[in-house]
This record gives structure tokens, C-alpha cells and sequence, in this order.
């Protein structure tokens, strides 16, 4: 992982293609942090922590997911290897419905990010799916049945999963 003196200021807390949040941010010894309400702990800020942490927010102001169904870096095995899932949510009844992959503005959303999620989603198997860089955003819903896929226009709210 590399630590944010890595990277400008500007870089860190760029604007993204999300709505704007008021996040607790504190500087020390020239690297920044913010206050993540979900893990209810202070991380540093990387590029992809802040798409990362916007988009949680999206999910709880916007579309109504319930910050307590919602598990940050969880980890899963993937054949053998540890790997981590950047958003997890689930319902009520404890079902995993939304997996989201984050990545840094910087990062071209990509055929291999897609694999990636799908990766994941085999051993999720959840029936909606999000990879964003903060700046894209792609929705899918899964037909874990047939085997098959759709690309939605806007990530469905938390009440109509």
C-alpha cells in the first residue's frame, strides 16, 4: 500500500463525479486522514479510500443503504488466496446484495477490473455489482440462475432490492 505522501494534496481530495461530503479530515506530520463512520476508526487517505468513502456515502444519502448492512475491506478466500472486497452490503435478513469494487481516479475502468469484481463474485454471489473509479460508475445486475448479466443506467435504491 502506499502512504499518501505519494501523493499531492489535490491528488488525496480530488473532486469526483459523487455527490460532495463533509468528511473530519486532520493532517499529521504531512499525511492526511479522515474519520470512517462505517469502521468508526481514522484512515489515511489514499486516492482510492476517498472514491472509496464518497461512495459509502452515496450509498447511505442517496440511495438509502443502511450504514450498519454495509462491511468495508472484508475479506474472502479466491482460490486459495486472501483478497479483500472494498464494499459489501447487505440486506436485512443478512444476504449479501451489492458488491462494489473501488479504484483510484486515476485508474481506467477496464475489462480487468470487471474480471476482478466478477472474481469476487464468485464467491459473493451477489445479484448487484458496482465498479467505480469515482469519476465512472458501472452498474450490473446478475442473474446468478442463468449465468447472465445486465449493465443498469443508475445503481437501484436500497428499498427496491
Amino acid at each position: 500500500m502506499q502512504d499518501n505522501a505519494d501523493f499531492s494534496l489535490m491528488e488525496l481530495l480530488c473532486p469526483l463525479n459523487l455527490p460532495p461530503y463533509p468528511f473530519k479530515i486532520t493532517e499529521r506530520g504531512g499525511q492526511f486522514f479522515l474519520f470512517d463512520e462505517i469502521r468508526k476508526k481514522t484512515l489515511l487517505i489514499t486516492p482510492e479510500e476517498w472514491v472509496r468513502q464518497h461512495f459509502v456515502q452515496f450509498l447511505v444519502l442517496q440511495k438509502q443503504y443502511p450504514k450498519t448492512l454495509i462491511q468495508l475491506e472484508g475479506g474472502l478466500k479466491l482460490n486459495g488466496m486472501a483478497k479483500r472486497s472494498d464494499i459489501l452490503v447487505y440486506n436485512s435478513s443478512t444476504e449479501k446484495i451489492l458488491l462494489v469494487e473501488c479504484k483510484a481516479p486515476s485508474v481506467k475502468i477496464t475489462q480487468a477490473v470487471f474480471d476482478q469484481i466478477a472474481r469476487y463474485n464468485i464467491v459473493h454471489r451477489v445479484p448487484f455489482l458496482a465498479v467505480t473509479n469515482g469519476l465512472e460508475h458501472f452498474y450490473c445486475e446478475i442473474n446468478l440462475k442463468e449465468n447472465s448479466y445486465i449493465f443498469l443506467s443508475e445503481l437501484p435504491d436500497y428499498k427496491s432490492i
